[in-house]
């Protein structure tokens, strides 16, 4: 069915139920009536369908709009909404898809499409992340967008954890909370280059808390005792290095381990302390030790911002297919 024939199927359903007021007209006619809008919804939108799979996105967008205009009570008006959401993400408009996605699912909630259009509002956000060797590291650019499809992603797998996209929802939460983790772990390293080792060990005990089981903590530990190391607080570096042997078995527990062997066995001038495996994170309190700030950075409580910049120091799975 052409955009012209569609175009002229409001004239033929007007005389098919101009009728209702005329003594022929029939329950049996407004039933072919009924029947009739319907297929025509069904055929219209499967001929946008085809246009869509056969990548002419421009075509699949024109069609699908006539199918919401002309058979809007109808189920396939609603599907057309969708489709014209996924047309965006195809074409790399991933903004433009979000903002269809979750139109689609504030007007239709009870929809089971909801799920769906749940998913690709995530997977929008995964793909909008730039990725490119021009630019920087990922963990020294701005992370707005990446703690955006965080947020979204967490939300998806509690509240859909039996999903048929739950794997690529899960690698794609596993990629974004690593990417995350590695940008704090690039502003601890940051502040550790100036010696501001307060704000170090608070910049990973706030990784930690915020982003749990990344995969990174070790790596997070292991820094965090290294600077504790270099405050002299012996006792609480023992007991975070203590920590990653215990806890993760990963080449970072031989490092710990050599970290220990270095510290040399716990003596009774170190208080005797109990190791804990949260070290209080220790403040600033000489406006001179306030670290200076990694550019696009929230200054660290007690802070002085500073405008010195810092040290210049995953593939996708294939998309959910259209249901």
């Amino acid at each position: 069915m052409s955009v012209r024939k569609l175009r002229a199927l409001p004239l033929a359903v007007a005389v098919l139920f101009g009728g209702v007021g005329c003594a022929e007209f029939s329950f049996s006619a407004a039933g072919r009536a009924t029947l009739t809008y319907t297929e025509d919804a069904r055929s219209a939108y499967f001929e946008a369908l085809a246009a869509f799979k056969a990548r002419n996105f421009e075509d699949a967008r024109v069609l699908f709009s006539e199918v919401r205009k002309l058979f809007s009570y109808s189920r396939y008006a609603r599907l057309a909404e969708l489709r014209i959401a996924d047309v965006d993400f195809e074409q790399g408009k991933f903004s433009d898809a979000v903002s269809g996605y979750r139109d689609f699912v504030q007007n239709h909630r009870s929809d089971p499409e909801v799920e769906y259009a749940r998913y690709r509002i995530s997977k929008s956000l995964f793909n909008d992340i730039e990725d490119s060797f021009i630019l920087p590291p990922a963990e020294e650019r701005d992370q707005a967008t990446t703690a955006e499809a965080y947020r979204d992603l967490k939300n998806f797998l509690s509240e859909f954890p039996t999903s048929r996209y739950l794997p690529d929802a899960k690698y794609m939460h596993d990629v974004v909370l690593q990417r995350l983790v590695r940008h704090e772990l690039y502003v601890a390293r940051f502040y550790l280059a100036q010696e501001a080792f307060a704000a170090t060990v608070s910049r990973i005990d706030h990784a930690l808390k915020k982003y749990p089981n990344s995969g990174l903590d070790a790596e997070a530990l292991l820094l965090m005792g290294e600077t504790l190391l270099k405050m002299k607080k012996t006792p609480e570096a023992r007991a975070v290095f203590e920590r990653v042997i215990r806890d993760f078995d990963t080449p970072f527990a031989a490092a710990a381990r050599g970290f220990l062997k270095e510290i040399g066995p716990e003596k009774a001038s170190d208080g005797g302390a109990t190791p804990s495996s949260k070290p209080a994170a220790p403040n600033a309190k000489d406006p001179k030790d306030a670290p200076k700030q990694p550019p696009g950075q929230a200054p660290e409580p007690g802070a002085t911002p500073s405008t010195t910049a810092p040290p210049t120091d995953a593939p996708t799975p294939n998309s959910g297919q259209a249901p």
